[in-house]
């Protein structure tokens, strides 16, 4: 997998703010559903989402940065000692065998172990006493979970089906947006002599028939009769926690909005904004002195 930075397209010292906005300008255009004639699509979005997964957090980018993990968000094998590659040992100078030269009476993998520490020994010796074959990286597998406003709200714990034949209950996180790719670690295929790949969780973002999703904030349009748009009322609004009330002003025209802060979507770092505009209705059946009105307003405007 390429560097992350380089997938994102942003600089090593880009802040949180640029690297989100990066991210969310190329999923959208690269999305897998508006792509569909592009069969190298899903594998940009997933690499995309990789990347990230890994400098979206803050502390997975400084692991990152300091070379701890690579990528793929694995653990990187730093060498013996900390550096690229092990110390300087003078091999001929210990015995592998169980008589020799200096050291005689020493297994190979007991050397190993004075040297390396305790690493060696867990590192997997099969029952003759040989260190095991590498295991080779597993399969990922794809799937997508479907939520509600209200379960992003709630902090849901929804089930989803993984493609293994696996289902597993998994909680909907704070600030989660439409395509956006969750790892769950060792949720994919392996085999006997392979680790087990990841799960990629694809979120899709069900419409909501009263409200419309822009970031952390939301947007509803309220139907405000006539005479409250004249004179004033409060109003009832729907929200994802309960209707609550909101004062409409005298003289509101159609089109006005009105901001009720943190009754979005909740964040990491709090909640957006319910954004209601509103929509000015006239009364469904003539009105004899709205009409009387009227007439006499366009004549003043006449003259």
């Amino acid at each position: 997998m390429r560097n992350p930075y380089d997938i994102l397209g942003v600089a090593k010292t880009a802040s949180e703010a640029e690297i989100k906005k990066a991210y969310r300008k190329l999923a959208k255009a690269h999305h897998p559903d508006r792509n569909a004639n592009d069969p190298k699509a899903k594998d940009k979005f997933a690499e995309l989402n990789a990347a990230y997964e890994i400098l979206g957090e803050a502390e997975k980018r400084a692991q990152f940065d300091r070379g701890e993990i690579g990528p793929d968000g694995k653990p990187r094998f730093q060498g013996f000692g900390g550096g690229s590659a092990g110390p300087d040992v003078d091999f001929e100078h210990f015995s592998f065998g169980r008589g020799g030269r200096k050291g005689a009476g020493v297994g190979g993998d007991d050397i190993f172990s004075q040297l390396f520490g305790e690493a060696f020994r867990s590192a997997g010796r099969a029952g003759n006493g040989r260190a095991s074959a590498p295991r080779s990286p597993g399969e990922d597998v794809a799937a997508t979970l479907t939520v509600t406003l209200e379960d992003i709200a709630s902090e849901a714990k929804k089930r989803v089906a993984l493609p293994t034949g696996r289902e597993v209950e998994v909680t909907v996180p704070k600030g989660v947006v439409d395509g956006q790719v969750i790892r769950l670690r060792g949720l994919g295929r392996g085999g006997p002599m392979s680790d087990s790949g990841d799960a990629l969780l694809t979120i899709k973002i069900a419409s909501h028939p009263q409200f419309a999703v822009e970031g952390a904030d939301l947007r509803h349009r309220l139907a405000v009769d006539l005479e409250d748009a004249i004179l004033g009322a409060k109003l009832r609004v729907p929200t994802l926690g309960g209707a609550v009330e909101m004062t409409i002003p005298p003289m509101t025209s159609s089109g006005r909005t009105f901001r009720l802060r943190g009754k979005g979507l909740p964040t990491k770092d709090g909640a957006g904004d319910l954004l209601v505009t509103a929509e000015v209705k006239l009364p469904a059946e003539p009105d004899d002195a709205l009409l009387d009105f009227a007439r006499k307003r366009r004549a003043v405007r006449a003259e």
